[in-house]
């Protein structure tokens, strides 16, 4: 299956996300507002998968250092 912007259309890239977020919910909170946001960008073709999974790591990186700050 193909991921990258370049390579989906918008509605095949919500339609990976919906299938990603009920799999997800299915024993876990809704993502939060920020998680959100990079779901929406990834949709919207603001930024690629890799991107944001490198966000993600990041951050989880950052709190579990800072405590969430």
């Amino acid at each position: 299956m193909k991921y990258l912007i370049s390579e989906t259309t918008k509605e095949e890239r919500i339609e990976m996300v919906q299938k990603a977020l009920s799999i997800s919910l299915s024993g876990a909170d809704v993502p939060s507002k920020y998680m959100q946001n990079l779901i929406e960008d990834y949709i919207e073709g603001r930024k690629e998968l890799e991107e944001i999974k490198k966000i993600i790591i990041e951050k989880y990186k950052n709190d579990a250092i800072y405590g969430g700050y």
